[in-house]
Order: C-alpha cells, then sequence, then structure tokens
C-alpha cells in the first residue's frame, strides 16, 4: 500500500492538578503553623484533618497530591493507618511523608516498608517542608497525567477501532455477490486492522460487455475507505461526463480528472480496470500505478504460467496525464483472470525480507485444487509467511473463470 503524508497525532488532553496538602495530626496547633506557611504559595491548597478515624474518607473527597500524617496519635497506630491508606484504591499511588518527633530507624524503616514515600522529624524548615511538599506533589500529577493520557488513549483507540469495524462492514456490504453464468466471478476481502482503501466490483454494462475492477487508495482509515467508495460509486454509475465506460484508457483519464489528490485530503489510488466482451472472447484493459493482472490461458504452451496484464499508466489523482493506453487480449474458453492488491503480495516476512512479487505468481501458478480455491490457499499462505495473523494491508483478489 502507498502510504500519503500524514499530520503529527494531536497530544492528548490531560486535567490540571493543583498540588493539594492533607494533614492528618491531632494537634491544631501543628495545623495552624502548616497553614500559615502554606498561606502564601498560592498555587498549594491546604486541608487539614484531626481526627484519624476520619483520615480516610477525609482523603477520599480531597484527593490531595501529597499526604502528611503524624505518626504519633491517639486511639490509632500511625503505621497501621499508613497500611490503610495503601489499602484503599483511591489513595494506593499517593505519596505519604510521615512525621515523627524524633529519629526512629526502625520506625522509619516500618514507615517505608509499608509504603511511605518519606520521613520528616517534627518540624523541618518551612523551605524544606515546602520543597518535600512540592517535590511529591509533582511526581504525583505526572502519575495522573500519564495515567489520564493512557485513558483517553485507550477510549480514543476503542472509538476508533469501532469506526473502522463500522467502515469494514459497510464496504463490505458495497462489495458485489458471486457471480455464475457466462462468466464466474469470486473473490475475498480481508480488510487490514487498520482498515485500508481497497475496493473491487464487477456489472454488466450492456448484454455482452462485463465490468471488472479493483483500486487500492492510499494510507489507512476511514477517509481512505470512504474514497474508495466514492471511487466505487463513479464507476458503479458511469458518472464520468464524456466517458465511454467500455473502453477502459477513458475511464482511467477520467477519472484522472476527477479525483485530483490536491482536492481529496492529499490521497491517490491504483486501479486495474477491464471490460470482457464475451460475444468477442476478448478482454480490454488499462492499469494505473496498479499491480498486473495474471492470466491463465489453458491454450498457451505452458498453462500454469501466467501473462501479466500490465500498468502501464500512472497513479490515478497524482498529476494530469495525456496517454492513456488500452491493453486487449483474446480469453480462450476456460482461462483464468486474476485481479489483485498490494496487500495479496507485498508482505513482510518474519525474517525481515519482503515476498517477492515474482515469488507471488510462482505460488499462483499452482494447479487447480478441485476442492480449495487458490485465493483461500493464498490467504492462510501469507499468514503464515508474515508469522502472525495480523494484516499489514487489506488483503483482496478476484479470480475469474470463462
Amino acid at each position: 500500500m502507498l502510504t500519503a503524508s500524514q499530520k503529527p497525532p494531536a497530544r492528548l488532553p490531560t486535567a490540571q492538578h493543583r498540588i493539594s496538602v492533607l494533614l492528618i495530626d491531632d494537634q491544631a496547633i501543628s495545623a495552624e503553623a502548616v497553614r500559615r506557611w502554606l498561606v502564601t504559595e498560592k498555587d498549594i491548597d491546604f486541608h487539614y484533618c484531626g481526627d484519624p478515624a476520619k483520615a480516610v474518607e477525609v482523603a477520599n473527597e480531597v484527593r490531595p497530591t501529597v499526604i502528611l500524617q503524624d505518626l504519633v496519635m491517639p486511639d490509632i497506630d500511625g503505621l497501621l493507618l499508613v497500611k490503610f491508606f495503601r489499602v484503599n484504591p483511591t489513595t494506593r499511588e499517593t505519596p505519604m511523608i510521615v512525621l515523627s518527633g524524633r529519629e526512629e530507624p526502625l520506625i522509619k524503616a516500618e514507615a517505608f516498608s509499608l509504603g511511605a514515600n518519606d520521613y520528616l522529624v517534627k518540624w523541618p524548615d518551612k523551605v524544606e517542608l515546602i520543597a518535600r511538599l512540592r517535590y511529591h506533589s509533582k511526581g504525583y500529577i505526572n502519575l495522573l497525567q500519564r495515567n489520564e493520557a493512557y485513558s483517553a488513549l485507550s477510549d480514543s483507540q476503542r472509538r476508533m477501532r469501532e469506526e473502522i469495524d463500522a467502515g469494514a462492514k459497510y464496504v463490505m456490504s458495497l462489495l458485489p455477490e458471486k457471480m455464475t453464468g457466462r462468466v464466474q466471478i469470486d473473490w475475498r476481502y480481508e480488510p487490514c486492522a487498520a482498515l485500508a482503501g481497497d475496493s473491487l466490483g464487477y456489472h454488466w454494462i450492456n448484454e455482452d460487455k462485463l465490468v471488472i475492477y479493483v483500486l487500492d487508495v492510499t494510507g489507512h482509515g476511514i477517509a481512505s475507505a470512504l474514497l474508495s467508495v466514492s471511487v466505487m460509486n463513479v464507476i458503479r454509475s458511469q458518472s464520468l461526463p464524456g466517458v465511454d465506460f467500455s473502453v477502459p484508457g477513458q475511464v482511467l483519464a477520467g477519472l484522472n480528472e476527477a479525483f485530483d489528490m490536491e482536492k481529496h485530503g492529499d490521497k491517490c489510488f491504483t486501479i486495474w480496470y477491464g471490460v470482457y466482451d464475451a460475444k468477442q472472447q476478448k478482454m480490454s484493459w488499462a492499469g494505473g500505478g496498479h499491480p498486473p493482472s495474471l492470466l491463465f490461458d489453458p491454450t498457451s504452451d505452458d498453462p500454469l504460467e501466467p501473462r501479466l496484464l500490465e500498468s502501464e499508466c500512472p497513479i490515478i489523482g497524482m498529476m494530469p496525464w495525456s496517454d492513456w493506453p488500452t491493453g486487449e487480449c483474446h480469453i480462450p474458453p476456460d482461462s483464468r483472470l486474476f485481479l489483485y492488491t498490494d496487500g495479496a503480495h507485498e508482505i513482510h516476512l518474519a525474517d525481515g525480507r519482503e515476498w517477492a512479487h515474482s515469488e507471488f505468481v510462482q505460488f499462483m501458478s499452482q494447479p487447480v485444487d478441485p476442492d480449495r480455491s487458490i485465493m483461500d490457499r493464498l490467504f492462510e499462505h501469507v499468514k503464515v509467511l508474515k508469522g502472525d495473523d495480523t494484516l499489514d494491508d487489506d488483503f483482496s483478489i478476484v479470480e475469474m473463470q470463462f
């Protein structure tokens, strides 16, 4: 698949968080001291809880960016309260600075083992305390913003996946029924995870002439799929002014004029467009930047060696062009013709190489198996070559039997 230039991804929005300090201390005088220290810090909100039994409840309501907690309080062990904060979902990751009246290495070690982030002896210098509050809050705010960004990204990816799934279903709904009768046509279409711009179609334009085409829009996503559908609708409705849709070269010239990439989001497309004349047993075709179709002629010297019906025209919509030749060839009875997009042969192998087009042609040259379509065998082979079931591009292939 060709790739068009992409804009840099937009930065995911995150909330703005203020520094919020919650002090848990049974001594109101301590709370007043801290409040006075912080009153001049306009970016810091201060909250106080003097009842340790309500500490977790208050923290759930306030949602601080850092907790200052005294270790020595009546009716509750300060270390036990640290443990309560760490099992509480809302405060599990909130930085905690525990406060003590003196340096006690064993208590300090236990506090850290229970989840405390810092240990201060009451009371440190104002400058040091504020620096520690800012340091721990900054780290926690970064964590919150990272989590919010991940959550927004996850939501965005889910919505995108839903849109892509809907787009794939829409494209599938527009593809034609398998054809029987004078000409038999079957196809396989497997959209990639990102949905690319493949489309295919065929229809009789009069009693004897059958149009068939495969196209591939640059890029991936809904925009590429919608442009592909637009091109398909133009071909179905034969709505290019002054164009004879039984003459492939005229069709490509009309499409090139109608779908200038500068007017269609910098997207262009490749196409192979053919017209089969059932009365004269003749195929006329033109291709714009598209892989050649494979014609297996049972009357040739080697029926398993296909003729390549090459594309001689440029990619559609990329540039003005004046020469749009139409090729012609005879189609003997029991011939088979394969049209496909590059997603069927440009396969990135597990060893880092890319599957060559000649290797693809060799695979398609196998004898006919009446019990299993070569298209199914190709799809399974592609997944084996790639090493997983995830497609990098839409997989599209059409088989005509005459």
